[in-house]
């Protein structure tokens, strides 16, 4: 037993400055690790898992832009009448600032809401007066007063916002005029208006090929408004304004863009200062759901926007309790951990079919290891932006 290691994964969020635009963060990053593992008295290993927050990536490079740069750049593309926007979640931080912007870059908004959840799930019909009043989501398009004969005020559970309105103010502070819809078709929308600015993130493509192949005149996504700079702002060619936050009361920080340099940079820093090679990531929101308010925490355009080759992939593991009670259920003691052991020290690259890897997570390695720390470092003051997981890839034998 002296042998073997007692601990598998550990995750620690490492404490960091305060970062600024134009810091260079592959040097604070490297720091503050080694600082860490110094102070706390632990060494990096090989296959070590550095990462870092999107959010102060996106800080070193100043990627900001205002409510103005978005609001010219959707008056370029759309002509500054009417448009249709479709199923936004609803946020404060994520898409409310966006919403000022695009309001002020055009006359009217048809905000089509989807229903009875957005896309990340904050809900904003109650299900029971849905089903009470015959209402079929996936066919019927809801005026707003319909909607309100039906549901009234619905606030959203743990903020209280009652987002219909918070969204109708929003615009009409911004100078347009606002109709609010509910529907999950996108070519509802098109009875409205032919311009259409669609907003989900993970359903983006098709819904914008849906929407063309019916006849929409403009279409653009929000990954598509602000991919390239605007009267000097920041952008994101990939993502436009999805992934972005709110800054200030008119600024948002974009995605970050052109990572790849960075995770690479700080993966060869650590292997000068102490011969080992591990990996680095940066992550953003995590990829996983709350049970109670059932919000699918993956408001980002993906989890991971750069990481290092060995971050590749999936897991591959088997599952010990299966081997326990299936292939060794006679086994006990030593006689039952050697023979688990040379099981995995045998396994080649295992089928996910396969009965010994059934029950085991077949996600990508940077989602599994983004959500860890999007939850280590979480989203307020712990002053965590960057996490060191450590034994993610160890297995019963090591």
């Amino acid at each position: 037993m002296s042998n073997t290691r007692l601990v598998g994964t550990i995750s620690r969020g490492i404490r960091c400055p305060i970062i600024r635009e134009g810091d260079n963060l592959a040097d604070i990053v490297t720091d503050s690790v080694l600082a860490a593992a110094e102070s706390e008295g632990f060494s990096l290993r090989d296959r070590d898992v550095i990462s870092m927050t999107e959010s102060i990536v996106a800080r070193a490079q100043g990627n900001y832009a205002t409510i103005d740069d978005i609001a010219a750049d959707v008056k370029e593309k759309f002509g500054g009448d009417t448009i249709g926007i479709i199923f936004p979640i609803l946020s404060r931080n994520r898409f409310s600032i966006c919403l000022r912007g695009i309001a002020k870059g055009v006359k009217k908004i048809v905000l089509m809401l989807s229903y009875p959840t957005d896309e990340v799930g904050n809900d904003l019909a109650d299900m029971e007066k849905l089903e009470e009043a015959g209402i079929n989501p996936f066919s019927d398009v809801l005026s707003l007063e319909r909607y309100r004969e039906v549901f009234g005020v619905h606030r959203l559970q743990f903020t209280g916002v009652d987002y219909v309105e918070y969204y109708q103010q929003l615009i009409r502070e911004s100078g347009a005029e606002v109709e609010v819809i509910f529907g999950n078709q996108a070519t509802q929308i098109l009875k409205y208006t032919d311009c259409v600015l669609n907003c989900d993130i993970h359903t983006r493509e098709k819904t914008r090929r849906v929407l063309k192949k019916a006849g929409a005149r403009i279409v653009y996504g929000m990954d598509q408004i602000l991919s390239s700079s605007v009267n000097g702002s920041g952008y994101n060619e990939n993502y436009g304004l999805l992934g972005s936050n709110k800054s200030t009361e008119d600024t948002v920080k974009l995605f970050p863009r052109n990572c790849q340099p960075l995770v690479e940079e700080i993966q060869q820093k650590v292997l000068e200062r102490t011969g080992k090679h591990v990996e680095v990531m940066v992550y953003g929101d995590g990829a996983f759901k709350d049970p109670l308010g059932k919000i699918w925490e993956l408001a980002d355009p993906c989890v991971s926007p750069a990481y290092t080759a060995g971050l590749e992939g999936t897991p591959n593991e088997i599952k010990l309790k299966y081997l326990a009670d299936n292939d060794f259920v006679n086994l006990s003691g030593q006689e039952l951990k050697d023979a688990i052991s040379k099981r995995i020290q045998e396994k080649g690259k295992v089928v996910i079919d396969d009965m010994t890897a059934q029950g085991t997570t077949p996600r990508r390695l940077t989602d599994l290891i983004g959500s860890l720390c999007d939850l280590t470092s979480g989203s307020g003051d712990k002053g965590t932006p960057v996490v060191l997981i450590q034994g993610y890839f160890d297995n019963y034998t090591d």
